[in-house]
């Protein structure tokens, strides 16, 4: 899993192309949040082929949180070209998440 700030280029890169990015907006101050990090970064693990997962600062990207409209952390939006295609506010578990994966991505992406 990468933070905005270290995958830089690759970020803006892949709002380019049809590879799906799941933006992971998080922030120190939200125990929810901090909980969830390691589920996500298994998912970055998992689906690594398919999908990028990427941690946004939600306290000191601000910018970026306003443009896609998120509100609280955490709050995961899943992105393809230039649009959101799904997004799970608060708390997620691993079904939720996983459910739409599979939905966005294909039974492939689920059985990976």
């Amino acid at each position: 899993m990468f933070a905005v700030e270290e995958q830089g280029k690759e970020a803006r890169t892949g709002l380019h192309d049809q590879t799906c990015i799941l933006l992971f907006f998080s922030s120190a101050r939200s125990g929810p949040s901090r909980r969830m990090e390691s589920l996500l970064a298994h998912i970055a693990r998992k689906e690594r082929h398919r999908l990028r997962v990427v941690q946004v600062d939600f306290d000191e990207r601000r910018e970026v949180a306003d443009k896609l409209g998120v509100e609280t952390a955490p709050t995961l939006v899943l992105v393809r070209g230039r649009s959101q295609i799904a997004r799970l506010e608060g708390r997620a578990s691993a079904p939720r998440i996983e459910a739409m994966l599979e939905e966005h991505l294909g039974e492939a992406a689920a059985a990976a």
